[in-house]
């Protein structure tokens, strides 16, 4: 069993810590909001009031943030987790921000004779539940090999794409895909919806077809009944949408889906959609059509 520190307990961060915990392992937890981690604490989590205090508490730490932002706001400074590192210590960052951020924090932990990993994962909280998360990692093979066992902890899956920051590079490439794919399921559902098919059943019929990836079988019913608590909002998809689109503009890709995807982002954000599920982008494309949502 593992000594783990988990800095951000947010959707996906709490429950893959839950599952650390479940599997026996020694969790450290640390989130801005300490009450959203009570459910944690009850399940045996200890408390650090810091990163830094995370990190210097355990072996492995693992990190989930929102963004770029807040990456820089937990791992810099007298209480970011770089200062609680220390000679073998690992962090597995596995929030999706800039490629170039993450391999500058890792430069920082092996400065302190420490290790990093970036290791974003491809799922959802629904993937997460059911133990089907897969996780991409990038940085040395040796420290890829230490930690594999731990990401097992989480999911089925964990592959090693190279460098640090190709596996985040690897996550943008995917994610660009949800929104365009979200986009054309609206499509194909308010068209058959306007021809005189229920919507219910133009859901069942699509999500059952050969064109329904797991993302939209899971995700696609949301137009019938929308979650509460958004899984992955708009905000949230934009960001990786504007990352993939920066790496693009720097490598010399052209993506004209995605930046076409961005506009119907922008576009839900300005009707108040911004902490709806992105699913809700059908509702901008229903209000084009005439269509209630």
């Amino acid at each position: 069993m593992a000594n783990i520190g988990y800095i951000g307990l947010g959707a996906m961060g709490s429950r893959m810590a839950a599952r650390l915990i479940a599997k026996g392992h020694t969790v450290t937890g640390y989130n801005r909001t300490r009450s959203k981690a009570q459910w944690l604490l009850d399940k045996g989590m200890r408390w650090g009031t810091t990163p830094r205090e995370v990190a210097a508490a355990a072996d492995v730490t693992f990190v989930m943030v929102t963004d770029s932002t807040a990456l820089e706001g937990v791992s810099g400074g007298a209480d970011g987790f770089i200062a609680g590192l220390g000679p073998g210590k690992i962090v597995v960052e596995m929030s999706t921000v800039s490629p170039a951020l993450s391999r500058s924090v890792a430069e920082a932990a092996r400065a302190r004779g420490a290790d990093m990993v970036d290791s974003p994962v491809s799922g959802s909280i629904s993937t997460l539940e059911q133990g089907k998360l897969t996780m991409m990692v990038g940085g040395r093979k040796d420290t890829y090999e230490k930690v594999h066992p731990l990401l097992l902890d989480i999911g089925p899956k964990a592959t090693h794409v190279g460098g640090n920051g190709l596996a985040l590079s690897m996550k943008i490439a995917l994610n660009l895909a949800i929104t365009t794919q979200l986009l054309a399921f609206a499509e194909g559902i308010l068209l058959a919806e306007k021809a005189g098919i229920d919507r219910k059943t133009a859901v069942e019929v699509y999500t059952n077809s050969a064109l329904a990836s797991p993302m939209l079988q899971y995700r696609g019913p949301f137009v019938l009944d929308m979650p509460k608590e958004a899984w992955f909002d708009m905000r949230m998809m934009q960001k990786d949408t504007t990352l993939a689109l920066d790496l693009g503009r720097r490598l010399g890709v052209s993506l004209p889906l995605t930046s076409l995807s961005n506009e119907f982002l922008t576009a839900a954000r300005s009707m108040g959609l911004e902490h709806r599920d992105c699913a809700a982008v059908f509702n901008v494309l229903a209000t084009l059509s005439g269509v209630d949502a």
